[in-house]
């Protein structure tokens, strides 16, 4: 067992003390793969907004509905009264969980310390998306938003749940937020536990508490499920999924926006090679690597990066080809002998490294390692932390980098894509540089006719297809499942939706 495991086998111990955790009425206990950042996390410092907004605390401007539809949420409307200016004007009658009304100030003094590089809630992967010249209250209910440039994305940004409304913090309410829940404590890594919010303008929720306890190993999730130590398991292990559910266990399975992938070395190694990397994509059965991580009920082969049928996704299917692969290795340079591939008078090896925090990583490497053996590519698996495995792809020490993203969090094509592959991306770890896919990411940003912008990202996914600037394998069926009772719950598509007022769990 892990430390991690063991850290959070003991904060289950030490909350139920008084009462098994699954026991206690009114409250929902969830076991997630990872737990809080601090013991009060800002929501808009890193992916803290996700878990404040998963859990009914935090609420933002704009949402994201199940159908990956952008609705106004504390906002009542949002006008663009020019290229690079933004009016949203917000609800009535909102207020934050003190009671103190929720106005455009206060939502001004929310959002500006995210830009501030000296505040605890700055981020800059949100500056970035938000990309502000200024941001201003104009009376009570209107705030003003000027872009540095023109942004198309800018309305599906504030969805972006880092981006969450907050009014003054106190000692009673740490994080004073607008949601059905009331943020009562976290525990780093262990706990994060939140309370009903009794006067929210929706109805009062319909569980009195909710508690999320990280336990990163996905076999030690379902064992704690199964002892009645957690009521909810997201990312259940897809293994198990049609096991649990004859034992009376709820099971909850729909297709979000999630993409396994891999980031690839363009910088150095075999993979700086264009045709090596799709000589690689091409020997991968995307469909055999479903059917065996995923037990046939957690996912889809993936020619591109965005799902089908969730807007975005151009028309590229995946391609399993051996021989087209051996083909493109022999065009690469390389030669066969043996029934080994030999590049500059070596055999040529793959390094895949992954994290294990999801239960499909892991034996999704084990079979891209073997798909590639069996064409005479020799490859290797290192199976660690996501930070190590992103480092050693950053370092040149692997050659692949299998993780797995939501590529739509905030419904629009254009973050994931300019963090992953803009050539001064954050999160382009693999170094991969191509002017032209720099140009049109920008173009998508400042273009706002929803037709044209689709015919540019379609433009970005053929590049990354006829470049293997990343490896999409499957678009994964977030599989969840929970004890009998739970009602008011669905599987969002971005996955950083979970608790509502209207979510209950019966004996």
């Amino acid at each position: 067992m892990s430390f991690m495991t063991r850290l959070a086998a003991a904060a289950l111990l030490s909350l139920s003390t008084a009462l098994p955790l699954a026991a206690q009425e009114g409250s929902l206990t969830i076991s997630v793969g990872s737990g809080p950042t601090a013991e009060v996390p800002d929501p808009r410092a890193g992916y803290n907004g996700w878990m404040s907004n998963q859990t009914g605390v935090t609420e933002t401007l704009m949402g994201i509905d199940y159908e990956l539809n952008l609705y106004p949420r504390l906002a009542e409307g949002l006008e663009q009264t020019a290229p690079n200016t933004w009016h949203v004007t917000l609800r009535e009658g909102l207020q934050f969980h003190d009671g103190a009304p929720v106005t455009a100030q206060a939502v001004v003094d929310a959002i500006a310390p995210i830009s501030d590089d000296t505040h605890a809630g700055h981020n800059a992967r949100i500056e970035n998306l938000l990309d502000l010249k200024s941001i201003s209250a104009e009376g009570d209910v209107t705030v003003v938003f000027e872009t540095n440039t023109p942004n198309a994305a800018f309305p599906w940004t504030l969805a972006e749940p880092g981006i969450a409304i907050l009014g003054a913090a106190s000692e009673d309410f740490p994080i004073n937020a607008t949601g059905p829940f009331i943020f009562r404590e976290a525990i780093p890594e262990q706990l994060y536990r939140v309370e009903a919010n009794a006067d929210y303008r929706l109805g009062t929720p319909g569980l009195s508490e909710v508690r999320v306890i990280g336990i990163p190993d996905p076999g030690a999730a379902a064992l704690a499920f199964e002892a009645g130590e957690v009521d909810m398991v997201i990312n259940y292990p897809e293994t198990d999924f049609a096991r649990i559910q004859d034992t009376g266990a709820l099971g909850f399975s729909a297709p979000t926006a999630r993409l396994y992938f891999f980031t690839v070395n363009a910088a150095s190694g075999p993979m700086a090679n264009p045709l090596i990397r799709r000589a690689i994509s091409a020997a991968i059965d995307r469909q055999g690597i479903v059917d065996a991580a995923l037990s046939g009920v957690g996912g889809v082969p993936a020619g591109t990066v965005y799902p089908a049928g969730m807007g975005w996704a151009a028309d590229i299917d995946p391609v399993y080809d051996p021989a087209l692969a051996e083909q493109l290795l022999a065009e690469a340079g390389a030669t066969k002998a043996g029934g080994i591939w030999m590049l500059d008078d070596a055999p040529l090896e793959i390094d895949i490294v992954t994290y294990s925090s999801r239960a499909a990583l892991p034996p999704t490497a084990e079979l891209t390692q073997a798909f590639l053996q069996a064409i005479g590519v020799a490859a290797t698996v290192r199976v660690g932390e996501y930070g190590a495995s992103n480092d050693a792809i950053a370092d040149g020490t692997a050659d692949m980098f299998l993780q797995a993203w939501v590529t739509t969090p905030q419904g629009d094509p254009a973050a994931v894509l300019e963090a992953l592959l803009k050539s001064t991306g954050g999160s382009n770890a693999g170094g991969y540089n191509n002017p032209e896919l720099d140009q049109l990411l920008a173009e998508g940003r400042t273009t706002f006719d929803k037709a044209d912008r689709e015919a540019i990202y379609d433009q970005v996914q053929e590049i990354i297809a006829a470049e293997a600037a990343m490896i999409p394998v499957f678009h994964v069926s977030q599989t969840n499942v929970a004890r009998a009772g739970l009602t008011g719950y669905a599987v969002h598509p971005t996955e950083t939706y979970w608790i509502t007022h209207e979510t209950a769990l019966t004996e």
